[in-house]
């Protein structure tokens, strides 16, 4: 459902906005009138940002390191002069493995991924709202902060959640509003560029396997979401109809509460 001139007026910021969740939260953005930058390291960000319309501007960066964090709000207030909605989807676990089996770069690994984009993010955007006199930053952790197969990956989700939390207590009387979704599983396309681009091999199949089985069972309706059922959320936090709520974690997960 499209409500039509919500974010009239609104300047959106979007990161991982090249493909699932965070593409749909650009473009349904973008239908409801905001104006939008849609951030990825993949160049191919430009491709949504083209289909979005006039009102999307795309920028390529890496969110894993500070510089690209700042050049993207720099960005952002290059194009649209203000930032009045940061959303962090970037994340996503690289591998599935029981802990045991994760050698120690590849635990840094999905910690550079799944936390530090959003706390870059939160931190060069905190200028920007603090001169305008408010703004709304909306985190997108993950229900895995209790799963199997993941232990760094929930870990970095943790951290999300605690940086919601303490965020939004230090810089509510700023008028910035600090909130989170925590999704389950959910279905969505085939990603171009793949979770783990070095593949999974026979083991890491069967322990994904394990964690699909782990994700369905813990939900009350046994399924994964779609993509609309974890877009809709998102907005609803970004958008004035949630000004009263502030370092909530929502669950969006049929039930899992992780």
């Amino acid at each position: 459902m499209i409500f039509i001139d919500r974010f009239r007026g609104k300047v959106i910021v979007v990161t991982g906005a090249a493909q699932g969740i965070g593409r749909g939260v650009a473009l349904r953005a973008v239908a409801e009138g905001a104006q939008v930058l849609l951030v990825d390291k993949a160049e191919f960000v430009a491709d949504v940002a083209a289909e979005a319309g006039d009102r999307a501007r795309a920028f390529s960066c890496d969110l894993e390191t500070y510089d690209g964090a700042a050049a993207a709000i720099r960005e952002a207030e290059a194009a649209f002069e203000r930032v009045d909605i940061l959303i962090n989807n970037v994340g996503g676990a690289i591998r599935m493995r029981p802990f045991a089996e994760f050698e120690p770069d590849q635990i840094d690994a999905e910690i550079r991924r799944s936390l530090m984009p959003t706390l870059y993010c939160c931190h060069a955007v905190l200028p920007t709202m603090l001169r305008q006199g408010g703004g709304t930053i909306v985190n997108v952790s993950s229900n895995a902060t209790r799963g199997i197969r993941r232990v760094p990956y929930s870990a970095a989700k943790g951290g999300i959640n605690a940086l919601t939390q303490s965020l939004a207590m230090e810089y509510g009387e700023a008028g910035i509003r600090v909130v989170a979704t925590a999704p389950g599983g959910t279905q969505a396309p085939a990603r171009i560029v793949p979770r783990n681009p070095d593949g999974d091999d026979t083991r890491e199949q069967v322990w994904m396997a394990d964690a699909v089985a782990q994700v369905t069972g813990s939900t009350f309706v046994k399924r994964y979401a779609s993509l609309d059922e974890q877009i809709a959320p998102i907005l609803f936090l970004a958008s004035d109809e949630a000004s009263y709520i502030t370092g909530s974690v929502l669950p969006v997960a049929g039930g899992d509460l992780g």
